[in-house]
């Protein structure tokens, strides 16, 4: 078998290839290249700079895997790969404990301003007075995002004996405490943190988490982090608060654009930058290396990605009947994930009819990479998501009844924290997914696109005023599904929009006098 090795990649990493397959490297390809050279292929393996476009895949005649050495997978077309039936994996954990490490070293850098010093010293100075900085002992630090990398941080910190607040939705009471982590939103650790550190995936729900709203709840002396990924925290809302005073600086290692040469950033003194390094370790090039080499030698001699990011692990003569089911699993966990408000430490899933008497482990896998996708990003997978599910202390249940009433077979998901519960409930028809309950409201919907599930009051003029603020933003109803209640009663209405919704236009839609409360899901 011959393997494709297309971005630069450490020896360590290629000396396992070579021990299986022929290994080419062939670097700085361009997209016409690639298309030209990859149909004699069995697998690629990238790092950042290769794009991995639908025409590329469409040409890889004989490709079974694509091999990202690091983490995101943004330069790879993973809808056109599945579809192809094409395996994308990744080595999320490689470059974790470097991630964090220059976290920690960005943070003290900033605390005793040695960029500064270096280079005034350099420029033969000696002003001592003019760099006094100031200790973390004693500190507070708000790590947003207590996954892998943030749990490292998080530890790392613990030894520095600063004090530790944290904001994760997927991260139970249970696992915060044995972080040394006490839970808060994200405005409460604005408010009291001293350092603010963010370690999430850039997703929708994630884009601007530190924003002008948060910087305006912070103290002159806080400092914030971010060694994550270029966007989570609003640039132009960070740089008006450094140019203000508002508050004490910067560490920013990631932008919304690279290289960042017209950011603003660049021209404050206690703003420390750095150029992406967070993963820039010797170590960490030759982790993600030998990780995703060992997945490629997986894959090509018939067993398992670790990581795959795309395909489940399904016996071919099952998949038939699951398919359909896989799929449904994955949206209803995606449309809870969004529905629940706060951190939930239990997902029940229940089988009921036809599908209890098959094997369902990779429906609840699928259900769990939903759910967990939406705070996660693109790092779940199915092979990944029970184990970060159980990082987080989240208890995970099963059960199967073979009775069902009106549907061959059902599937229920329900969150529960706190005595709350969030219960969703599917079929399939027609290969189709089919949303049929949620909570206590029957319903009839085939998920598609964006949703707004909107409870109410079920008496005239409620739904007409609601559709009135989407017509007059301009967003398109295609859409809509109102539950039945007893007039006066509590009800569910779904409505299918062809646009974003922004956060503003789905306040004036809980504003309208009937409406109890309106989520934006997004599939």
């Amino acid at each position: 078998m011959k393997v494709l090795v297309s971005d630069s990649l450490s020896n360590e990493g290629l000396e396992i290839l070579k021990e299986h397959f022929t290994v080419d490297v062939s670097t700085g390809l361009s997209e016409e290249e690639l298309v030209k050279k990859i149909k004699d292929y069995d697998a690629l393996v990238i790092r950042s700079g290769t794009q991995v476009t639908q025409k590329i895949i469409e040409a890889a005649d004989n490709l079974k895997v694509i091999g990202r050495a690091g983490v995101g997978v943004d330069n790879i077309d993973v809808d056109a790969a599945t579809k192809k039936g094409i395996i994308v994996t990744n080595s999320p954990e490689g470059n974790m404990i470097s991630a964090a490490e220059h976290t920690i070293a960005m943070m003290m850098a900033m605390s005793r301003n040695i960029p500064q010093a270096n280079a005034s010293l350099k420029a033969r100075e000696w002003k001592r007075n003019k760099f006094t900085g100031v200790e973390v002992k004693g500190k507070t630090l708000g790590v947003i995002g207590l996954g892998r990398i943030g749990s490292e941080v998080a530890k790392r910190a613990s030894g520095l004996e600063m004090n530790l607040m944290g904001y994760d939705p997927f991260v139970s009471e249970k696992r915060a405490t044995e972080l040394g982590v006490k839970l808060a939103t994200v405005n409460e650790i604005a408010k009291e943190a001293d350092y603010i550190t963010v370690h999430t995936p850039l997703i929708k729900e994630t884009r601007n988490t530190l924003d002008e709203e948060q910087f305006a709840l912070m103290k002159p002396t806080t400092r914030v982090i971010n060694c994550a990924r270029g966007g989570i925290i609003n640039e132009e809302a960070l740089a008006k608060a450094i140019e203000s005073g508002k508050i004490a600086g910067a560490a920013i290692d990631v932008f919304v654009e690279e290289p960042p040469f017209n950011s603003p950033l660049l021209n404050f003194d206690n703003v420390v930058v750095t150029p992406h390094l967070g993963a820039s370790t010797q170590e960490a090039q030759i982790n993600v290396a030998v990780e995703i080499a060992k997945e490629i030698v997986s894959v090509l001699t018939g067993g398992t990605a670790k990581n795959a990011i795309n395909i489940p692990s399904v016996k071919p003569e099952a998949m038939a009947v699951l398919a359909p089911y896989i799929r449904l699993s994955e949206i209803m966990g995606k449309i809870a994930g969004q529905l629940v408000d706060g951190n939930y430490e239990k997902v029940e899933i229940r089988y009921n009819g036809e599908i209890s008497g098959k094997d369902t482990r990779p429906l609840t896998v699928s259900a769990l990479k939903g759910l967990l996708e939406m705070a996660l990003g693109s790092g779940v997978n199915y092979v990944n998501a029970p184990t970060l599910a159980k990082s987080r202390k989240i208890a995970v249940v099963e059960s199967k009844s073979e009775s069902s009433e009106e549907y061959a077979s059902t599937i229920s998901i329900r969150l529960s924290s706190n005595g709350q519960t969030k219960l969703v409930a599917g079929t399939v028809v027609g290969d189709e997914p089919k949303i049929v309950a949620i909570d206590d409201d029957r319903v009839d919907i085939f998920p598609a696109g964006r949703m707004i599930f909107a409870k109410h009051i079920n008496r005239p003029n409620v739904i007409g005023p609601c559709c009135l603020v989407l017509g007059k933003n301009n967003i398109n109803i295609s859409g809509m599904q109102v539950g039945r209640s007893e007039i006066g009663g509590v009800t569910m209405m779904v409505l299918n929009v062809d646009s974003e919704v922004s956060d503003p236009i789905l306040e004036e839609v809980r504003k309208v006098d009937g409406i109890l409360d309106a989520k934006l899901v997004t599939l």
